[in-house]
């Protein structure tokens, strides 16, 4: 027994790294696994909020008025254990919400200020965010005395906003109704380096060619929140940094005027912290030690606040008055010449040359020292760029059009991923519709739905055409920044109408009947559209002997071509669509993962997909009336054959390309039907097997139809923000 004891002393009776969690195990091991978790990364359990916990509803009885006289307070209080840069916290908030906002890519909907992910791993840690968790931490008595009416993601977009206010500017406006998530979201791709601020010769660049930055990525490097304020690599240079600028804001969805009133309006106020060496910085707060309490980048040798800082690298302010929303910025940049220099902690940054004394800064601690100003290498292409330096001199000359613009830029900037004006909550939301909101205008309600349904059934539209043209109107919908939908109809406008994925011809033969319907019946061409795919899937769910009436809400409405930015509905363009077996051309991803991206972003979980797959198999609405998966001998009926027979062991799966198969009968031999990866996944994954299982079964038809109609009608009803 002592030799036991003796044996064991000391070991851990816990097990530790990947093996405790499920999916990091699967994928050690099988790395060809599909990874199903982002489905159900957000899952109610995770959740700490009672089940019938609205916060669309919580917010509302928020004290709005209290809010911002708190928020103001703050700029200038709790100067003690994280003291501000003149006495001021409006630099670190504006920063702390720029960080959350800035992460928002247009490619496809992610990031952004909205969930409140700023609070966890990776971007409470990432380099670029040095010392936001302290910014966090001085909201917490303020979010800690509204509590359930006011969430993070709020207050964090919501701080920088307020900020702004108390240094002078005229802000456009906010809206509240960001809810939180509880645990990190897991559906980002940040990029593959290894590391972070990885040069983009590194062997997991982002880069092709001369300098085509990867889709759907933003940032210039992993850890960054855009581009690199050194210069490209790290080596000065405004002309090239310039383009790495225009890509990445024109990703976060913002032209040349947006990004040239984004940069200066952000460097307006505030400074940059490198008075130090960062080498005595502690760990990042997800590397922190239990008794730093989730707070990071800790200066144990010295003070590491105010003139002993460092985050960027860079030192100094850009401004004469940093605290003060002025036109300085522009009056700097272009009065001066800028010359490069070394920070104290090593950074280059640009100074001015024979500078006034008048026009220095004084110092963030002592207010009888004057410093530099500086400006970044982004800085200095507002400057030397062409197109940039014409925008510049613009604001320089209209002070009241650069405010008027940033505030506009800034209001989208915080606001791009919240979706349409309708999830707006609070007193401050501008009546102004804005077109980046994708405004539609109500639907009647009105009509006869019946006699609608009626004309839909006799125009002779067969199943698929239907149900394909309902789908290809919804499918766009992304919950990531909750754009697109089947509300505005506008798939019958530029761009959609003629997007290969959506079949131009097909399309129009059916939108030339639907529109008909819906001038006959005063019904929204939108609301006709999805009734149409509705009595396509109640013809297809009878045909199989089940009698079922699929839900529907009345009151979309139809967008016009002049509500629609047709760039900025370009990126919402499919190029490959699962759930109709369709891939516009051979990608390095799998089609599997493509249709479970598409699935994430439709807000579907593992089981949602599985039956819709099912459904749109044997109704016959695969992309170019391909026979892929279509494992039934019945077309057009909601029968549960496919699953039927993808697991039906009298077959077999031969492999003819990387995304077709034959599935043959094991005795005769003879082909039966042709899969792609997209249906065999079903049968291959252990997850999506088990869902396919049950389906299969002998007693689970009727209950595949109602899981089908049910699924269906979230899809249908996804922009219906009206309906929350």
């Amino acid at each position: 027994m002592a030799q036991d004891k003796a044996q064991t002393a000391g070991k851990c009776p816990v097990m530790h790294g990947s093996m405790t969690t499920t999916e990091r195990a699967v994928k050690q091991w099988w790395p060809k696994s599909l990874n199903l978790d982002i489905l159900h990364q957000h899952d109610a359990r995770i959740n700490p909020m009672a089940p019938d916990f609205d916060y669309k509803e919580e917010v509302k009885k928020l004290d709005f008025v209290a809010l911002k006289k708190d928020l103001i307070a703050l700029m200038t209080d709790s100067q003690d254990w994280w003291p501000a840069d003149w006495g001021h916290y409006g630099g670190l908030m504006i920063r702390m919400t720029w960080h959350a906002a800035g992460t928002y890519r247009t490619t496809d909907g992610r990031g952004g200020a909205g969930t409140g992910n700023l609070r966890f791993a990776p971007l409470n840690s990432w380099p670029d965010n040095t010392n936001l968790d302290k910014a966090r931490r001085l909201l917490w008595p303020i979010k800690r005395k509204y509590g359930n009416k006011l969430s993070w993601a709020d207050l964090i977009a919501y701080a920088g906003t307020i900020a702004y206010e108390s240094m002078g500017l005229k802000t456009f406006g906010f809206g509240f109704g960001r809810e939180d998530i509880w645990n990190p979201e897991k559906d980002i791709y940040w990029g593959s380096e290894k590391e972070f601020l990885a040069p983009s010769n590194n062997p997991n660049s982002r880069y092709s060619g001369v300098r085509d930055l990867e889709n759907p990525l933003a940032a210039v490097t992993l850890g960054l929140i855009y581009v690199n304020p050194q210069g490209v690599d790290g080596q000065p240079d405004p002309v090239r940094t310039a383009h790495d600028v225009r890509t990445t804001f024109a990703r976060m969805a913002m032209n040349d005027e947006e990004t040239v009133a984004l940069t200066a309006g952000g460097h307006t106020v505030g400074k940059a912290h490198g008075n130090g060496n960062d080498a005595h910085l502690g760990p990042e707060p997800e590397g922190g030690e239990v008794h730093d309490q989730g707070l990071g980048w800790l200066n144990k040798r010295t003070r590491g606040v105010g003139n002993e800082a460092v985050t960027s690298g860079l030192e100094g302010a850009w401004t004469t008055e940093p605290t003060k929303w002025d036109n300085g910025y522009f009056h700097l940049l272009l009065n001066y010449e800028w010359e490069l220099k070394k920070s104290p902690a090593g950074a280059w940054q640009w100074e001015p040359i024979n500078i006034k004394e008048e026009d220095k800064p004084v110092d963030a601690e002592n207010s009888g020292v004057k410093q530099n100003p500086i400006m970044t290498d982004a800085d200095m292409a507002m400057k030397m760029d062409p197109e940039y330096r014409k925008i510049s001199e613009r604001f320089y000359k209209d002070p009241d059009y650069f405010s008027e613009t940033f505030a506009r830029a800034w209001f989208k900037l915080t606001h791009r991923d919240m979706g349409p004006k309708a999830r707006y909550i609070g007193p401050e939301v501008p009546s102004e519709d804005l077109i980046w909101q994708d405004p539609v205008p109500s639907g009647s309600t009105s009509y006869d739905v019946n006699a609608v349904k009626k004309k839909i059934a006799d125009s002779g539209l067969s199943v698929s055409e239907l149900v394909t043209t309902a789908w290809d109107s919804a499918r766009t919908y992304r919950d990531s920044d909750k754009r697109g939908g089947a509300n505005g109809a506008r798939i019958r406008l530029a761009p959609q109408r003629s997007w290969a994925g959506n079949e131009t011809n097909r399309l129009n033969k059916v939108l030339g009947i639907l529109e008909g319907i819906a001038s006959q019946t005063g019904a929204s061409v939108a609301d006709v559209i999805v009734l149409a795919g509705n009595v396509g899937v109640e013809q297809a769910a009878s045909a199989a002997g089940v009698d079922i009436t699929v839900p529907f809400s009345p009151g979309r409405g139809d967008a016009s071509q002049d509500m629609t930015d047709v760039e900025s509905f370009d990126v919402l363009e499919p190029v490959h669509d699962g759930f109709r077996n369709w891939l516009k051309q051979s990608y390095a991803v799998t089609a599997e993962e493509m249709m479970l991206d598409r699935a994430q972003l439709m807000g579907l979980t593992a089981s949602e997909m599985t039956v819709l797959v099912g459904g749109m198999r044997v109704m016959g609405t695969n992309h170019g009336g391909t026979s892929h998966g279509v494992f039934t001998d019945r077309v057009g009926q909601l029968t549960n054959d496919f699953f039927i027979n993808l697991t039906d062991m009298n077959y077999s799966w031969d492999p003819i390309d990387d995304n077709l198969y034959e599935i043959r009968d094991r005795q005769s031999g003879d082909t039966v039907w042709t899969a792609t990866r997209a249906d065999l996944v079903f049968g291959s994954n252990s997850i999506l097997r088990a869902f396919a299982e049950l389906y299969a079964q002998d007693d689970n038809h009727e209950k595949f139809v109602h899981d089908f109609v049910s699924v269906w009608t979230k899809v249908m009803n996804a922009d219906r923000y009206d309906l929350a």
